[in-house]
């Protein structure tokens, strides 16, 4: 229900919670929605930075977090989850309500909202063009365009619509056009504003991995992709609640608020035991979003820099307080005094997240299934100090990592240990001299079992942060006799070069975009090889355990498979599991209402800019 809270009903709020609101450090005067004070009110932006530069906007291209941030806000799709609610929730976003689901959970039929409208844009000749269910029909299949090469088709094929698979495979063989006019039985517009799925087999999930998530799956309008053409990640234009008015890549991104964005009103409910959360449900129920006029994003790489922009109020919020000065922003886990004087608030949570190393298994060094390749991967992972690498280069901000599962997701466990937890550097060595990783030529250096240098190659990026894990990586690999080198290049570049599949060792942090624990798994499914797949890992037996999670309903037998798929990831080592991050944002006390999200990038619209908090 759509409503706006006025006076009778503030002056109704119980007398606790008004208190609680006084004496909270978040709590400042409401701003007037009305157009007069919107006309005569100096905008409202929030400013921040990136730590690593995106590379576009096309949704079908996405596989990093910073460009998915933009997008966010820009593109919505049918559901999302609650700003406040935690344990999270899904709610209708384009959609007029939950989808009708099967007793087989084959069938999804969703009504979408009428009245709303894509943004303002010259595709559109001047007329206002209001979004349809075919609208998602067509985004969906730009996944499965041959042409587009998309990084996210993994994700959309193993939602198993019928005939969409075999619509891009009969591209494929034909070396012909994707035909986007020609019928999908999975995949349809039942009327103007009816959208219908059908999947093949079982698909309980299939509203958080292919619904949710307006950074992937939002609605894209057809005219405006075939206007610009092989340029569409520079002009996005989707239904949100922002639009993109500047971008100088690699260095600034500037997104101001949509115009002609929809009425639509704060609606996060937190749950009863989260005071924090209450407050802000209590402060901004109501209120029409988004709140803030204009986002400034800068990229700056270096975490001095970033750190210090933060400091000097030249950035409103800071995401992620980077390691090497986490002591100074959190001594003892508390907001230090100096920045506790000037309001500056904390955020910390254990991320969804992980760190990982990968190894290219097609790679004629350190990939392969044989006993022999799969001994120098787990011996290279026995070799790697991860506790040192928290106490150092991360300053105690992560915890060890098990498995490819992560934080706040099903099939995690923080009690579950394997192999890939430990450092053992005497095993190690052992596991190297079993298998002919020796020193054949007497220059210091193991060599190959057929008496070739051995030399493992190690993508990296030119910062600090990337700097202090390669020192450790390369002191640890000495210490068992492995000679290593670093290949440096900026991270959209390592990026391509990984989906290629021309690289040897890459480590990439990852961030899961639901809460099922299965979309981590995928990185070791083999259809998902060059896409989220990196290590090009390719395994039956995994695959078959893999389809079976999609199938089955949550449960015991679900999480026994969880199990079979962490201990396969453990014996072949396609990745080296690091840690989970501890995360810490910082915002200055003028930034009200941020929340960190779990497994969303559309957060933009939920905060506000208190002007009077800030220094005169």
């Amino acid at each position: 229900m759509k409503m706006k809270l006025n006076l009778p009903q503030m002056l109704a709020c119980s007398l606790s919670i008004w208190l609680a609101l006084q004496s909270t450090a978040h709590a400042a005067p409401e701003a007037s929605d009305s157009p007069a004070a919107a006309a005569t009110a100096a905008p409202k932006v929030l400013r921040y930075a990136f730590q690593i530069a995106e590379t576009g906007f096309d949704p079908s291209q996405l596989s990093d977090i910073y460009s998915r941030t933009v997008t966010g806000g820009i593109f919505e799709a049918l559901y999302r989850y609650d700003h406040l609610a935690r344990p999270v929730q899904i709610k209708p976003l384009l959609a007029a309500g939950m989808p009708e689901i099967s007793d087989d959970f084959r069938s999804f039929t969703i009504k979408i909202q009428p009245g709303i409208y894509f943004a303002d844009d010259e595709a559109f000749k001047g007329k206002k063009r209001e979004l349809t269910a075919q609208d998602f029909v067509y985004s969906l299949k730009r996944f499965a365009d041959p042409a587009l090469k998309s990084p996210n088709w993994s994700y959309v094929e193993e939602a198993d619509l019928v005939g969409l698979g075999a619509l891009r495979k009969q591209a494929l063989d034909s070396k012909k056009p994707f035909e986007y006019d020609k019928d999908v039985a999975g995949l349809r517009a039942l009327d103007r504003y009816t959208l219908q799925f059908k999947t093949q087999s079982a698909r309980p999930r299939l509203i958080e991995s292919l619904m949710v998530g307006s950074d992937l799956f939002g609605a894209m309008a057809r005219e405006v992709v075939e206007h610009y053409g092989d340029k569409i990640a520079e002009h996005p234009v989707g239904t949100g609640p922002f639009r993109l008015a500047e971008w100088r890549r690699s260095s600034r991104i500037v997104l101001e608020k949509n115009p002609d964005y929809r009425e639509r009103f704060y609606d996060a409910e937190a749950t009863p035991d989260d005071a924090e959360g209450l407050a802000l449900q209590a402060r901004f129920k109501g209120r029409r979003i988004p709140m803030i006029d204009r986002v400034e994003i800068a990229i700056i790489e270096e975490v001095q820099p970033r750190w210090l922009s933060f400091l000097n109020a030249e950035k409103d919020l800071l995401e992620r307080v980077p390691a090497e000065f986490i002591s100074q922003a959190m001594p003892n886990g508390k907001v230090a005094p100096n920045l506790a004087k000037r309001g500056v608030q904390a955020f910390r949570v254990i991320g969804p997240d992980a760190t990982l190393s990968t190894f290219n298994m097609d790679d004629p060094v350190v990939g392969g299934y044989t006993p022999d390749k799969i001994a120098l991967r787990r011996a290279i992972s026995l070799a790697i100090d991860v506790p040192r690498e928290i106490r150092l280069a991360r300053r105690g901000q992560a915890v060890q990592a098990q498995s490819p599962l992560v934080p706040h997701t099903t099939g995690y466990s923080a009690d579950y240990r394997s192999e890939t937890g430990d450092y053992d550097p005497a095993r190690a060595m052992a596991l190297l001299d079993l298998y002919g990783y020796v020193d054949a030529d007497g220059d210091g250096w193991r060599d190959l079992p057929d008496g070739k240098p051995l030399v493992v190659i190690r993508n990296t990026q030119p910062d600090n942060a990337s700097r202090q894990l390669d020192e450790l990586w390369q002191k640890n690999l000495k210490a068992v006799g492995i000679k290593a080198e670093f290949k440096t290049a900026k991270w959209p570049e390592n990026l391509k070069s990984a989906r290629g599949g021309k690289f040897m060792i890459w480590g990439v942090g990852s961030s899961a975009s639901q809460p099922d624990g299965v979309s981590a798994l995928q990185r070791l499914y083999g259809p998902a090889k060059g896409g989220q797949n990196l290590s090009r890992f390719k395994l039956p037996e995994y695959d078959a355990i893999y389809e079976r999670l999609q199938a089955l309903p949550d449960g015991p037998e679900r999480e026994a498979l969880f199990l079979q798929a962490k201990r396969i990831a453990t014996t072949y080592m396609p990745y080296k599991q690091h840690v989970h991050r501890i995360l810490t944002d910082m915002a200055h006390p003028w930034v009200i209402g941020y929340r960190r999200a779990l497994f969303w990038q559309d957060w933009w619209q939920y905060v506000d800019i208190d002007e009077s908090k800030k220094p005169k």
